[in-house]
């Protein structure tokens, strides 16, 4: 029997290889979890390019609460971080937790996330908060660099194939470079 995982995932691009590469070694099922996302009408596009990508592997899809107040007050403080800094750190935290958080509750056996697929994402730091998390919560993490073997890469072409909408920016209006 395949271990339940409950994978987080930030985009539908992003996910495609990595439900490629799990599906057949566990019951993945899809977490969306990205209160980070702004405005909230790029939120609801992303989510329906996650569901487009669910839905071609058969794949469970959960959306998680968005509360972007509380993403908001979670990273207060770091605002004017560079892209890949702090900021970035703790929003990694906040979204692996709330997944390991749901995992945990509902009979997962581990987590794990698609954000190693892009180039632009630091994997060692994502693995360890989310080793981290794995400590603190008693929930198994796969710890994953989902970008070696051309994973950014099949993504890009598994996306093109399904026709899904790739953005040109992480999420939160600090990276799309927004003024408040």
């Amino acid at each position: 029997m395949k271990k339940k995982l409950l994978l987080h995932s930030c985009c539908g691009p992003c996910s495609t290889v990595v439900i490629e590469r799990l599906k057949d070694d566990y019951d993945v099922c899809l977490f969306y979890y990205n209160p980070n996302i702004e405005p909230e009408e790029e939120y609801q596009k992303r989510k329906q390019e996650e569901q487009k990508v669910c839905k071609h592997f058969g794949v469970p899809f959960i959306e998680g609460e968005y509360d972007n107040a509380g993403w908001l007050e979670f990273v207060k403080g770091l605002e004017k971080e560079k892209e890949g800094g702090a900021r970035c750190a703790k929003c990694f935290e906040y979204r692996l937790k709330k997944t390991a958080d749901y995992a945990k509750e509902n009979g997962f056996d581990l987590f794990a996330t698609t954000l190693s697929v892009s180039p632009h994402k630091n994997t060692l730091l994502i693995n360890k908060i989310g080793e981290d998390i794995k400590n603190s919560k008693k929930i198994d993490f796969l710890t994953e660099n989902f970008k070696k073997k051309d994973g950014y890469l099949r993504s890009i072409q598994i996306s093109k194939e399904l026709g899904l909408y790739r953005q040109n920016y992480c999420g939160c209006h600090f990276a799309r470079g927004v003024d408040e």
